[in-house]
């Protein structure tokens, strides 16, 4: 069955209250609505626990649903359980086409990869570092950092030279490797295209982690790497993109 279109996909988000950033929920809610209708809010934990108080506050403003779940052992996360559970009942309902699993916690990686297994979309959203493999289980993944610019702009002036290289180095690699898979020619592609080609080989692929708001804007900052054309089509505009050889 194909599935619909981005912004029809009614999507449920699932958030680990152990491991995810309570002061950015207004900026996650709206990153995951670029996607979708969230149809479900549903934040879990031991609720009463002093080190989720702020919590409270933010799942009132948010229409987040609180799910209590006890700690019955010391050491063991029944956080986690509780989340993956809820998940599949949410699935095997039918009601969502996508979920987004807020956390940077790799016990969630086998839900996303059952999840997609059912031909569903699966997004997540998680501080750096996250571990590689829950970020490999999704369709698409976004860093909290990405979403407070305040925070990426007083990191980026901190980031050391080599640093910045080591960055620009898997950029270009990256563009690279979707050129290859959608323009082995050497041809123009549309800019989506390539933007769709680039989180196909990393999920968490995301313009503002370099710095730039879209990936046009990214785009043109390299112009030694690519060259860009804009096509205009019954008033529309159309940005096409070729890798240029080194």
């Amino acid at each position: 069955m194909p599935q619909p279109a981005p912004f029809q996909m009614n999507l449920a988000v699932l958030i680990d209250g152990d491991n995810a950033q309570y002061k950015f929920m207004p900026q996650i809610l709206e990153e995951v609505s670029r996607h979708g209708t969230v149809t479900n809010r549903r934040a879990y934990g031991d609720w009463t626990q002093p080190n989720l108080a702020p919590w409270r506050d933010v799942m009132l403003a948010n229409a987040i649903h609180p799910v209590q779940q006890w700690r019955y052992t010391t050491g063991k996360n029944a956080t986690d359980s509780a989340l993956i559970i809820d998940a599949m009942d949410i699935l095997y309902s039918g009601t969502v086409q996508g979920f987004c699993i807020v956390s940077s916690d790799s016990d969630y990686t086998r839900l996303c990869t059952r999840i997609r297994e059912s031909g569903l979309f699966v997004m997540g959203i998680g501080a750096k570092p996250t571990p590689e493999a829950f970020i490999k289980a999704c369709d698409v993944f976004v860093y909290v950092e990405n979403l407070n610019p305040a925070q990426e702009k007083s990191l980026s002036k901190a980031s050391s030279p080599d640093a910045d290289a080591k960055k620009n180095k898997q950029l270009l690699e990256l563009l690279s490797r979707a050129f290859d898979i959608i323009a082995p020619e050497d041809e123009w592609v549309h800019l989506g295209a390539l933007g769709q080609a680039l989180q196909r080989i990393d999920p968490s692929f995301d313009s503002r982690t370099y710095g730039y708001k879209t990936l046009s804007l990214l785009a043109k900052s390299l112009p030694k790497y690519l060259e860009m054309k804009d096509t205009k089509k019954t008033g529309n505009s159309s940005i096409y993109v070729r890798l240029i050889e080194q």
